[in-house]
């Protein structure tokens, strides 16, 4: 090999990079101690950025495109490396390609239950998991902050720390928008919309967006499920007879249509049985609502007697004090629905007991 083709080997001709992984957020290229030869072709394809870094001083910063690198189009390097007129020797300088595309289908989900707070069933504990898609919006941000001198820089390297954010805002979310447990299926999506907007405030710190939050699903404890579906079952049967007396006409309609030589004693004894079923499950219904009526509620009354109200007071009781002259005629009475106090004498129901008391019993004749 001559000495002309040894110094070309030297020399960088063509900048680019092809991410074959799909998940390099940053990548620095390689150049082995090799610098960059004046007049050097650059490739930035669709979904990358090429930035130039100068000894810790980000540079020229290129969108997609291919570009020979002049001082024309590096305006800030030829600044910074002092370059006035142009130059012809090579130059070394750090070199990022850093994907813009967007990264779909990130999980997430909760390593321990959130406890919640609902009003229909109390303290809860739930868990949830979704996935969520990102994108990179401030190059200058992500290299400064993570990429650092890392020659590849992957999303593998920012997950931990991005579903940790996720879950925190998460959780918040939940306890600020105080969404019903039940009502929390209903309102995935919005939901999701709310939290990629939490999340978007500390994405953006990090040069980072959140294109795209996406809940699956937020379940409860095993107990509490099996809780919900047996409301949910007494719910669906509803009026106990009715439901009762549709089963047993499914029984009847099953029996008179099943075949074979016992086909009609079949029927009739299934008949038989599923009457004979309703009716005591009917009886058993009947008794138990019989059971759980209540006694009819009692008038009461309030009195006025020496200037203080006492009471409340049945007919019963205010009977017995008529019969020892506690009250009389022009005793005030009130009950609920009366606008205001009234006489005795002025209230029929409590009138018709004085006629029905038999008057004081007159002195012994002397």
């Amino acid at each position: 090999m001559g000495i002309l083709d040894k110094l070309k080997g030297e020399f960088i001709d063509i900048i680019e990079f092809l991410d074959n992984s799909g998940n390099t957020l940053v990548h620095k290229f390689d150049r082995a101690g090799n610098e960059i030869k004046n007049g050097a072709q650059l490739i930035v394809r669709e979904s990358q950025v090429a930035v130039f870094v100068n000894e810790g001083k980000l540079a020229d910063i290129y969108k997609p495109g291919r570009y020979e690198l002049t001082t024309q189009n590096m305006p800030i390097l030829t600044t910074l490396m002092g370059w006035k007129y142009g130059f012809n020797s090579p130059f070394k300088v750090d070199v990022y390609f850093v994907s813009t595309k967007i990264f779909t289908g990130q999980k997430w989900g909760t390593k321990n239950p959130i406890m919640l707070r609902d009003p229909e069933f109390g303290v809860l504990r739930v868990r949830a998991f979704g996935n969520y898609s990102f994108r990179v919006v401030d190059v200058e941000k992500l290299i400064k902050q993570f990429s650092g001198t890392n020659s590849t820089f992957q999303v593998e390297n920012l997950e931990e720390e991005l579903k940790a954010l996720i879950l925190t805002e998460f959780t918040d979310a939940l306890g600020e928008l105080k969404i019903p447990v039940l009502d929390l299926a209903a309102n995935y999506k919005e939901l999701g919309t709310k939290i990629g907007n939490f999340l978007n405030e500390e994405f953006q710190k990090m040069g980072l967006e959140v294109s795209r939050f996406l809940i699956e699903n937020i379940s409860l404890p095993k107990e509490v499920e099996e809780a919900i579906d047996k409301r949910g079952q007494m719910n669906v049967l509803g009026n106990l007879d009715q439901y009762t007396k549709f089963q047993a006409a499914n029984a009847i309609e099953k029996a008179a249509t099943s075949g074979g030589d016992g086909g009609t004693m079949g029927a009739g004894l299934g008949m038989g049985m599923g009457m004979g079923m309703a009716n005591m499950i009917n009886q058993a219904f009947t008794q138990n609502q019989q059971q759980a009526t209540p006694p009819p509620l009692q008038t009461v009354y309030y009195l006025a007697i020496n200037g203080q109200q006492v009471g409340p007071w049945n007919i019963d009781q205010i009977r017995q004090a008529i019969s020892q002259n506690q009250i009389n005629l022009d005793t005030l009475v009130w009950k609920q629905g009366m606008a205001n106090w009234a006489k005795a004498s002025e209230v029929p129901e409590i009138a018709n007991l004085f006629g029905a008391t038999p008057p004081p019993v007159p002195p012994p004749l002397n």
